[in-house]
């Protein structure tokens, strides 16, 4: 339960997902705030509090996949409680969208994750609580401070309480180089060995794998990234690892954009199950896609931050 002293904590909810709001407010012991969200005719959005916020600690959960507008409506709402009063904003986002723009790798290409953190601070949020950043560098775009939670502590739970059997003779499987440091640390609290993909990336979306660097034969492999997009990258990671003698292979990915073909390719590749977060709301449900909530780690920090209490148990690597 949150503690009762001032200034009061005020829970509220965009559109983007708002199953996960409604959990995160339960494990809050909170009730989410009445603000209108709608549309013009033309599709821009209105804003407004239906209650006052005036010196309050006020957080807004809302995660900005797409479309653009779930990004848009965070920025008017931060807005409407900077200018209802509000002691203090955070800004509570489970996935941080357009966090792969988060460097110049090519000429005249945007840094689309500095424009948004940009935004945000223009905004008028004062923190950012958000989940297994696409770059963990994103935290230094912003001047304020920012809580970076990772989805390693639910999925660690769920397959010791659900699927030990699999942890067995079990690899821990980097889908590129980017992703080996998360892929490590799994590994390394899983008691597993480790393996890596080889990938080239020829264009957006599209990947190659060139080579596994790691023992995977005879084993069982759980693959471990922070988003699955189109599944392209992902599966094809699957059929290597399957030629290569994997007995059974896993995924983990915290964010499920599953864009495209993406349910269709992991129903037909060697990925016996896919599990992922409520970050982001299933487009579409599968048998082999399975869904564990992070509202209690969410619910949690927001307690730590509202009570002025150390979060660096729910975020360390």
């Amino acid at each position: 339960m949150l503690p009762a002293q001032h200034p009061p904590v005020k829970l509220f909810a965009g559109r983007s997902n708002p199953a996960l709001a409604r959990a995160v407010a339960t494990h809050a012991n909170q009730a989410l705030g009445q603000v209108k969200l709608r549309n013009f005719a033309d599709g821009e959005i209105y804003v407004q509090y239906e209650e006052s916020i005036r010196g309050t600690d006020l957080f807004i959960i809302q995660s900005t996949c797409p479309p653009a507008e779930n990004l848009m409506e965070l920025l008017l709402m931060i807005d409407a409680a900077r200018r209802a009063s509000a002691e203090r904003i955070t800004a509570v986002i489970p996935y941080f969208g357009y966090a792969r723009g988060d460097r110049k790798d090519l000429p005249r290409v945007a840094i689309a994750a500095k424009l948004v953190a940009n935004l945000l601070t223009e905004a008028g949020v004062h923190r950012i609580l958000t989940m297994d950043l696409h770059a963990a560098q994103i935290q230094g775009f912003f001047d304020l401070p920012v809580d970076h939670l990772y989805g390693r502590a639910v999925i660690e739970e769920h397959l010791r309480t659900h699927h030990d059997a699999f942890l067995d003779n079990l690899v821990v499987v980097a889908p590129d180089v980017g992703a080996s440091k998360i892929a490590r640390s799994y590994a390394k609290r899983l008691g597993a060995g480790l393996a890596l993909i080889d990938k080239r990336r020829p264009e957006a979306n599209v990947a190659e794998v060139m080579n596994i660097i790691g023992d995977v034969s005879g084993k069982n492999c759980l693959i471990i990234d922070d988003m699955v997009d189109t599944a392209g990258t992902l599966c094809e990671g699957a059929r290597a690892l399957h030629e290569a003698g994997a007995v059974e292979i896993r995924a983990f990915a915290t964010h499920p954009l599953l864009s495209g073909p993406a349910i269709d390719r992991i129903e037909a590749s060697p990925i016996s199950r896919l599990t992922v977060t409520d970050s982001i709301p299933l487009k579409r449900t599968s048998e082999r896609i399975e869904v564990i909530s992070v509202a209690p780690i969410i619910a949690d920090a927001i307690h730590r931050i509202y009570a002025d209490e150390s979060i660096s148990t729910l975020f360390a690597e």
